[in-house]
């Protein structure tokens, strides 16, 4: 049997391994965390690193969707001869929607200002179109159509495409 004074011994002992123990990871607990966080900040640098092609090719992808939707681009693409005003309508409203939906994955790689930016500007296009049929009489043709956006687009004091192509550039500059 163990006796008394051996047991003492022996929890005397084993807290003085236990406060050991204590002090050194207290004396070496920052050096821990500091290693800890280097491997984070590695981690994240990789992340980041891989990540960084997706983004900008998001953004170079965007660009595009913005200049394909912008009036002066999209209606020299969907004009044809004779066509009429609500074809032409369709055709523009279709075709900003179908490049919209293709884009649509991209904001994943954006941040969220810029992506609300596109959708907005999407909106706005169709509204712009659907407005513009809407002063238009029963007999305009899709020439017609084309002048009164066009000639909206001139009024304009800052063109929307243009600033959200810059929102875009910015956002990118933030990237590095």
């Amino acid at each position: 049997m163990i006796a008394k004074k051996d047991l003492i011994d022996l929890l005397v002992l084993l807290l003085g391994i236990f406060g050991a123990l204590m002090a050194f990871y207290q004396f070496i607990k920052s050096d821990i965390q500091r290693f800890f966080d280097l491997k984070t900040n590695e981690l994240n640098k990789e992340s980041r690193a891989s990540l960084l092609p997706l983004r900008l090719q998001a953004h170079e992808r965007l660009i595009i969707f913005v200049e394909r939707i912008n009036p002066a681009n999209l209606l020299v693409r969907l004009h044809q001869q004779g066509i009429g005003l609500k074809e032409l309508q369709n055709l523009i409203v279709n075709d900003v929607k179908t490049e919209f939906q293709h884009n649509i994955a991209q904001q994943l790689y954006v941040n969220s200002s810029s992506w609300n930016v596109i959708r907005k500007l999407k909106d706005d296009t169709i509204a712009m179109i659907n407005n513009a049929v809407l002063g238009l009489p029963a007999t305009a043709t899709g020439i017609d159509l084309s002048k009164k956006v066009l000639q909206h687009m001139a009024s304009i004091s800052e063109n929307p495409y243009d600033l959200t192509i810059d929102h875009l550039k910015k956002d990118i500059q933030g990237l590095f």
